[in-house]
């Protein structure tokens, strides 16, 4: 029998069979053809989709507000891409007015004592620079005798008090006396009146002139210390009243008697100053005493034949 088995599994009919076998697997592991339709039509999708993209960042770009891009380069080379462009800082604009320059006063008085009645020193300086630009704006073209009196702040205050109006200047104010040194020395005397300079009055050069003595009272200094001749005997009273002249640094004290009483001048870088009130009617002028540092008297005005000893 084990003979017969044998024979039946090397015949031909077993090797048929086996081929028959193999040929059904092979086909049963024959890979599936190529869906070439199906991935036609993703790629035609994907290719819309990223079209699409594209086209709505275009859309993006370009209702941007102008200046929002700018181009690098600007020229025409092609290939530069569009770079934001940095906003500039905003700029505050100050609405604070910028300080103004401050301009330049005249010296003041040695003494506080030498403004009078109230009167200030920025009064007195505002009056100085009035009477100084009356002065320019009152010359005349040509004119050989004008003399240019500079500015304010070449000045120095010596005096400033009320002034009693009289029957040839009506109305009252403030007087106003300054000194300039350099380059040209210059006395002046103003009236200001109601913010209007008034009654100027200008001394230029040595006030020493050619006196050899220690005190020198002002030739014109009348203008202080008297009212008009129209008004002779019948003078606005009280009446303040000033004395203004030069001395040399020999002299430490000087007096003025006038109206019966005396007073003290204050000394203030070579000149003296004298102030006072008068209560009634004078014929007689100020009398002026100059005294050394040792207290001897080196100058008396009833001494002077230059002084004028009486009113007009």
């Amino acid at each position: 029998m084990s003979g017969g088995k044998q024979d039946t599994q090397d015949g031909p009919e077993f090797e048929d069979r086996v081929r028959a076998l193999l040929a059904g697997d092979a086909a049963d592991i024959r890979p599936s053809p190529v869906p070439y339709p199906e991935i036609r039509r993703r790629g035609l999708r994907e290719r819309r989709r990223r079209l699409g993209v594209t086209g709505m960042a275009l859309a993006a770009l370009a209702v941007l507000p102008v200046g929002a891009y700018a181009l690098a380069g600007g020229g025409g080379g092609g290939g530069e891409a569009a770079v934001p462009a940095r906003p500039e800082p905003s700029v505050r604009t100050s609405t604070r007015p910028a300080p103004s320059a401050t301009v330049a006063g005249p010296a003041r008085p040695a003494g506080e004592g030498q403004l009078r009645d109230g009167v200030t020193y920025e009064q007195a300086a505002a009056g100085l620079g009035r009477c100084i630009a009356y002065n320019k704006s009152h010359s005349v073209p040509d004119d050989p005798t004008y003399r240019d009196l500079g500015t304010a702040a070449d000045y120095r205050i010596v005096l400033a008090m009320r002034a009693t109006g009289d029957a040839n200047s009506p109305g009252d104010g403030f007087s106003v006396v300054a000194v300039r040194a350099k380059p040209t020395p210059v006395r002046l005397i103003c009236t200001d009146k109601d913010g209007a300079a008034q009654g100027l009055n200008t001394s230029i050069g040595d006030p020493f002139g050619d006196s050899l003595m220690a005190v020198v009272p002002d030739h014109n200094a009348g203008k202080l210390y008297q009212q008009s001749y129209l008004d002779k005997g019948h003078w606005k009273l009280p009446y303040r009243w000033g004395l203004i002249g030069a001395c040399h640094p020999s002299v430490g004290r000087v007096t003025v008697s006038y109206g019966g009483s005396t007073r003290e001048a204050a000394l203030d870088h070579g000149w003296f100053v004298a102030t006072g009130t008068l209560v009634r009617q004078v014929t007689d002028a100020p009398r002026v005493r100059g005294y050394d540092h040792a207290g001897k008297l080196v100058y008396d005005s009833d001494q002077d034949p230059s002084y004028e000893k009486t009113l007009p």
